[in-house]
């Protein structure tokens, strides 16, 4: 029977598990996910979220205790500038874990475990087909339109003499006989 057991020994001696827990949180709290085994991240997840529970009060004496176990002063000025507001409502579970299938060396079961609410925004693949494909009709709508006026500019200006087309062709009737005059001078 398991009475009264606290928790995973995670076969390392107490020294080396702290270590562990406080090495693995750091890294927690600086990448907002870590990759580890499933019994570590169930571990790390009780560590940490007593961390957040701390920086939810932002008091010194808060920050005192929460620097026994986080070393690195970006990780806990991190700790108490973000994670804490952002949790302040949140009565508890910031964190989620993830399986993640198997290890390949030694097939130990294998998890995610990150922050909540800090989790990567991926965008929806339809979408981005959406919107690829609104970009694709525009670009085909604007060459058909300059395809157009392009067509229509040469038929209008060939059957129909304008006042416009009469006055260019009156413009360079002087400057062919200039370059007439040219050719004949040579």
């Amino acid at each position: 029977m398991r009475h009264n057991i606290d928790h995973r020994k995670l076969g390392r001696t107490t020294e080396h598990r702290i270590a562990l827990l406080r090495n693995q949180a750091i890294s927690l709290i600086k990448k907002d996910r870590i990759k580890t085994t499933v019994a570590k991240a169930k571990e790390l997840r009780r560590f940490v979220e007593k961390l957040i529970t701390l920086a939810k009060k932002d008091t010194l004496h808060a920050r005192r205790i929460a620097a026994k176990d986080i070393s690195d002063p970006e990780a806990l000025r991190k700790l108490f500038a973000t994670l804490g507001p952002l949790n302040a409502q949140r009565p508890g579970g910031y964190t989620r874990i993830i399986k993640s299938g198997f290890r390949r060396g030694d097939n130990a079961e294998e998890a995610i475990i990150e922050l909540v609410g800090r989790e990567p925004k991926f965008e929806d693949k339809t979408k981005k087909k959406a919107k690829k494909k609104e970009k694709t009709e525009a670009l085909e709508e604007q060459k058909a339109e300059t395809a157009e006026k392009t067509a229509k500019g040469t038929k209008e200006t060939a059957p129909e003499e304008s006042a416009e087309s009469k006055t260019q062709e009156e413009k360079r009737e002087p400057a062919e006989n200039i370059v007439e005059t040219k050719d004949e001078e040579k």
